[in-house]
This record gives structure tokens, C-alpha cells and sequence, in this order.
């Protein structure tokens, strides 16, 4: 990996990765530096979803990350760190392929009838990074990545529960339509219910996820503790306060993202 690409993707996680970054940081240098490559890549595949393009074109465009990635780099820094990364570890190109699909459905603009609707689609964006993150940590043990694969579910749980005002007003409605019915829309006194709800079922997710910990070995566990830890904390601080997700995004400060890492070191499952 050419220094360029390696500055270029660790700067594109450092700054815009704000929950991730701390965990990755745990790691050695080359299995630190494919994720930073996996990250800028899965960056701009969300940022294609995520921008203001009609859906036509981030549709072509979502199908142009796909062809390249069976195609040499070029000049393209992401691209080059990704392709190295693949070189020295055997991420798997349909993971990918699964986070494109996933943030193609995004652009489509699906809601989700049921919990198991939604789970497809977490599984593509956010169960295809634990699949990658695995291959990067490298595992023998055949449960490995799918236990990536329920922990990412259970971030991507937490992420839609933060996200409720934002994603509201992109117009997409992640929480399922079985759900609304059962305790409401998101809204004044109602939400509390709802929240409870959905963070009991996120913790389940986590509870299962990470049984990974334990295949892994102490650096890249301490990373999904880490990254896990965080996300946790969220999760807490929604649970405590469910009103807070229709203010603003929920965010931790610096200074409990880097205790929460440090802990993580030493093995901490708390967070």
C-alpha cells in the first residue's frame, strides 16, 4: 500500500468515523491500516446513498463501485489501499458487494413492514462490515463471521434509533411498521415505550455478537470491544433519555470514546 493511499483512508476514518476510529487504533499497523481502507470505501458508498444526487444517478454510481472493484485501481486511493488490503488478507469481495446493496436499498427508499425486513437490510450495511472486520482479524473458528455479522445488526440497530430525526427528514423510516403500530410514531410522551422496545431488542443482538470476542485475538477483541463499548454507551444514553433522539444526534465525548478504548485493553466487556 502506497503511503499516499494509507495517509489518505486513515484520514477519511480519523475524521469521519468518530465512533470506529478509537477501536481501530488497537490494532497493528497492517490490519489498522485494511480498515481504515474498508472504512473510506464503505464512506463513499454511504455518502453516495447519502448525498443529494437524484436517485438515477447515485444508482449509476452505486453500480460503478461495483464494477470497479473487479478492476485494477488507477490513481484512485481508496481504491489502490482497498485492493493492497485484499492482497494481504482474504476480505471477501461479495461482503462488498453486500454493503453496495445495501445502500442501493437506501436510495430505492424501502420502510420495512417487519423486524425481519429490517434485519436484511443491517445485515447488507452494517453485518457486511463485521464479515470484512473479520477477515482483517483473522479467525479460525467457522462461527466467527457470522457473529460479526449479528454484531453489526446490533450497531446498526443502535444507529437507527440515534438517527430517528435525522433519517426523518431525508424522508426513510427505519423502524419497523410492526413496531409504529404496536406503541407509535416516535413522538412526545409516546416514544419512551418504543425506545425501550427497540434497545432491549439491540441488546440481544449485542449479547449474541459478542460471543466473538473469545475467537479473536487480544488486539483485534479489544477493537470490537471498543467499537461495541461505544456504541453501547449510546445506547444507554438513549435508553436514559429516549426524548433526546428527536433533539439531535446522540454523541459521546472524546474523553469516554478513549477511556472506553483504553478499558477494552484490558479486556473490559463493559465498555
Amino acid at each position: 500500500m502506497s503511503d499516499a493511499a494509507r495517509r489518505h483512508c486513515a484520514a477519511i476514518t480519523r475524521e469521519q468515523a468518530a465512533n470506529f476510529y478509537y477501536g481501530m487504533r488497537l490494532l497493528g499497523p497492517e490490519k489498522r491500516a485494511a480498515l481504515f481502507a474498508v472504512y473510506a470505501f464503505a464512506r463513499r458508498v454511504d455518502d453516495i446513498g447519502d448525498g443529494g444526487l437524484t436517485a438515477e444517478r447515485k444508482r449509476e454510481l452505486l453500480d460503478g463501485e461495483a464494477e470497479r472493484l473487479g478492476e485494477p485501481p488507477g490513481d484512485d486511493l481508496v481504491l489502490a489501499a482497498l485492493a493492497d488490503s485484499r492482497e494481504r488478507f482474504p476480505i471477501p469481495e461479495q461482503s462488498l458487494r453486500d454493503l453496495i446493496e445495501g445502500v442501493r436499498m437506501d436510495v430505492v427508499g424501502t420502510s420495512y413492514a417487519t423486524f425481519d425486513e429490517l434485519v436484511v437490510y443491517c445485515r447488507r450495511v452494517a453485518g457486511s462490515i463485521g464479515r470484512l472486520c473479520v477477515a482483517v482479524f483473522g479467525s479460525d473458528d467457522p462461527r466467527a463471521g457470522g457473529l460479526a455479522d449479528d454484531l453489526g445488526v446490533a450497531l446498526q440497530l443502535t444507529n437507527i434509533l440515534r438517527d430517528v430525526r435525522e433519517d426523518s427528514e431525508r424522508g426513510r423510516t427505519y423502524l419497523p411498521a410492526e413496531d409504529l403500530e404496536r406503541f407509535g410514531a416516535p413522538r412526545g410522551s409516546t416514544i419512551a415505550p418504543l425506545v425501550a422496545f427497540e434497545a432491549a431488542r439491540a441488546r440481544e443482538w449485542y449479547a449474541r455478537g459478542l460471543a466473538l470476542i473469545p475467537l479473536l485475538d487480544r488486539r483485534s477483541a479489544a477493537c470490537v470491544l471498543a467499537m461495541s463499548g461505544i456504541y453501547r454507551r449510546l445506547l444507554d444514553r438513549i435508553e436514559a433519555d429516549p426524548h433526546s433522539i428527536l433533539e439531535g444526534r446522540v454523541s459521546l465525548g472524546t474523553a469516554t470514546k478513549v477511556g472506553v478504548a483504553l478499558r477494552s485493553l484490558l479486556g473490559d466487556h463493559r465498555g
